[in-house]
């Protein structure tokens, strides 16, 4: 409390209150008056509506919809928000949609128009040169190292097999899928987490550096190896009579430029890594 109330003697203090007990005695009534008036006004062409749809035999949801509309056009004006006859008049309670978060989004709408701005001015600089796609390191700061092995895989052997086992019914049309994305990619990889095949994988996806294809690949040997692997082999004896579904795992084009730019691909390269044993150690 500010000293200078503080210090007031209390009979100054009352004194002042019943002062204003007028002023709010009168906004009270008016605001009193307004709704009372209001709830007049809306009873009565409630009633007067009501009887005029039970004579044509109108909707009872069309005439509650109209009811709905009126009162919602009262209480704006009630608020200041709209005037009698619709407009918009700014007042502090028409204003309490967060004016700071207003201000943020016009501020980052602003921001981001110049930055567009920006990129496009680059795009007509003759002489700007751009060494890199500028999204590599956000990519990279959500690699799992894992997936760096996998990527350089898939950068070095191409694309890797991966099949589907489905049940084999009396109509092809309504088999089942058991087991989806078997792959070998884990292993040849050397990843050390191997359980984590289909996050990495996902997450390559969702970073649009693979895809998924549902051609297969050209050499069906790697096929017959992929379906000998334990976990093909229990998946097709417990569903009982299957089928694979021969697909592939790809690098996406932008997938091979990142690696081509950020991942040491040959075996020289990658043994003059620290900590990087020699092939075949």
């Amino acid at each position: 409390m500010p000293d200078d109330i503080r210090d007031e003697p209390p009979e100054r203090r009352r004194d002042e209150l019943m002062s204003s007990l007028p002023g709010l005695a009168r906004i009270y009534g008016s605001a009193w008056f307004h709704t009372a008036e209001w709830a007049a006004e809306t009873s009565t062409k409630a009633t007067s509506r009501v009887v005029r749809a039970a004579i044509s035999r109108e909707s009872p949801g069309e005439v509650l919809g109209e009811m709905g509309d009126e009162a919602r056009r009262y209480a704006r004006r009630l608020l200041g928000i709209v005037d009698a006859e619709g407009n918009y008049v700014p007042t502090a309670v028409s204003d309490l949609v967060a004016p700071r978060e207003r201000d943020s989004r016009r501020d980052a709408a602003a921001s981001l128009r110049e930055r567009g701005a920006e990129l496009l001015r680059r795009s007509a600089d003759v002489d700007y040169v751009e060494d890199a796609h500028p999204a590599y390191g956000r990519i990279l700061s959500e690699l799992a190292p894992d997936e760096g092995r996998i990527l350089r895989l898939l950068a070095e052997g191409g694309p890797q097999p991966s099949i589907d086992v489905r049940t084999v019914g009396l109509v092809i049309v309504g088999s089942e899928l058991v087991g989806a994305g078997f792959t070998m990619i884990g292993a040849e990889a050397g990843c050390r987490h191997v359980d984590r095949i289909h996050a990495y994988l996902n997450n390559l996806f969702r970073l649009g550096l693979v895809w998924f294809s549902r051609e297969p690949v050209s050499d069906s040997m790697r096929y017959q190896v992929l379906e000998a692997q334990p976990e093909v082999l229990k998946a097709m004896r417990e569903a009982g009579r299957t089928r694979t579904v021969r697909r592939s795992i790809h690098l996406t084009p932008f997938g091979a430029d990142f690696c081509e730019v950020c991942l040491p691909l040959g075996t020289d390269e990658l043994e003059a890594l620290p900590g990087i044993p020699a092939e075949g150690e």
